[in-house]
């Protein structure tokens, strides 16, 4: 057994506000995780177990004051966050030789919303994501529902607009039914797609404000668009996002990469899980991240369940799909050799 530490720590009655939780509960899952006791005596937090845990439980409530006095809302996925990065620090060189990587995320600022609030990634994943996206032309940004894919890549574009580095912003997203055919569905092409479009809609909506928004749609200078859309177009000083784009068709997926023109950025973002294609259609997503990878000037950022920033709760649930396709997957891998050593005996017989 290890040897017992206590560490003590000198925090103002604001600071435990900020980074306590509702009934302590932010301090209590520091706990939880850590294996450590910690003791509130008079602004000063006395953090007492086995030496590492205690370490490790000490940094985080340091590195959570610091974004406390920042400015910053302290949230449970913030907690969960940091707890995860000091527990995966043996994995990860950029936590192991930084113990500020939520302030130095913090720091980059994207753009605000219409109601002030800031914009700005969240963790690690999101942070490469942003960068990847400022350096690179074209960026696959991948990975599972609340993740941040479109709304950062939005807001990129939105920032970009706003300070002239594009001419446009066009946003589009494949129509693929899912369940009811559009023929059937009330109202005319546009009314029939705008479901579809959506979630770009109300990303436009809270950063860049309804009016303006609809000032700057009417000049036809933001466009949303189903993908069908942008065939026999060049796009030209754009900045572009295809959304859901695992519902793609190898076919689309090539139609709309070659679209692309001088003067322009290109955001892709897609989950390979979510995919509402026929089961015998490959995705152009699926098949460009093959082809694709390699050349320069384009980037492909993978996100996980450790980069959601939705309710906890999604987390966990996107966790447990990813461990549930990790199994089926090494059980289909494991049926495929046994298939081959048993063909390879009959063979030798």
């Amino acid at each position: 057994m290890s040897e017992i530490t206590e560490l003590r720590l000198a925090l103002t009655a604001e600071d435990e506000r900020n980074i306590f939780g509702g009934n302590d509960s932010y301090i209590r899952k520091i706990e939880d995780s850590l294996h450590v006791e910690i003791i509130d005596r008079n602004g000063e937090l006395r953090i007492i177990g086995e030496k590492e845990g205690a370490n490790k439980a000490s940094s985080i409530i340091r590195e959570l004051v610091q974004l406390s006095r920042r400015g910053s809302n302290i949230e449970e996925q913030s907690v969960d966050y940091a707890i995860s990065l000091k527990e995966d620090a043996a994995k990860n060189k950029d936590v192991a030789q930084n113990d500020n990587v939520l302030v130095d995320i913090d720091r980059d600022i994207i753009c605000h919303t219409i109601s002030g609030k800031p914009i700005k990634p969240k963790t690690l994943g999101q942070k490469k994501y942003i960068d990847a996206i400022r350096n690179k032309m074209i960026v696959f940004g991948l990975g599972p529902a609340g993740t941040g894919k479109t709304y950062l890549a939005m807001a990129m574009a939105i920032t970009a607009f706003q300070r002239e580095e594009v001419s446009r912003i066009i946003l589009t997203r494949p129509a693929i039914e899912a369940g009811e055919k559009l023929g059937f569905l009330p109202g005319d092409l546009q009314s029939k797609v705008d479901p579809y479009l959506r979630p770009l809609y109300d990303a436009l909506y809270q950063i860049m404000g309804t009016e303006n928004f609809i000032k700057n749609m009417e000049k036809g200078l933001i466009e949303v668009a189903p993908l069908a859309y942008m065939r026999g177009r060049t796009l030209d000083n754009a900045f572009i996002i295809l959304d859901e784009a695992q519902n793609t068709t190898p076919a689309q997926m090539k139609m709309f990469l070659t679209r692309i023109g001088f003067g322009s950025k290109v955001i892709i973002t897609g989950d390979a899980t979510q995919k509402d294609l026929s089961a015998d259609v490959r995705s152009g997503l699926e098949i460009a991240g093959n082809v694709l990878k390699g050349i320069d000037d384009i980037a492909f950022c993978t996100l996980t369940s450790s980069d959601v920033v939705r309710h906890p709760l999604v987390q966990k649930i996107v966790k447990a799909y990813e461990d549930y396709e990790k199994k089926a997957e090494n059980k289909k891998k494991k049926k495929s050799i046994q298939k081959l050593e048993k063909r390879s005996d009959n063979g030798k017989r």
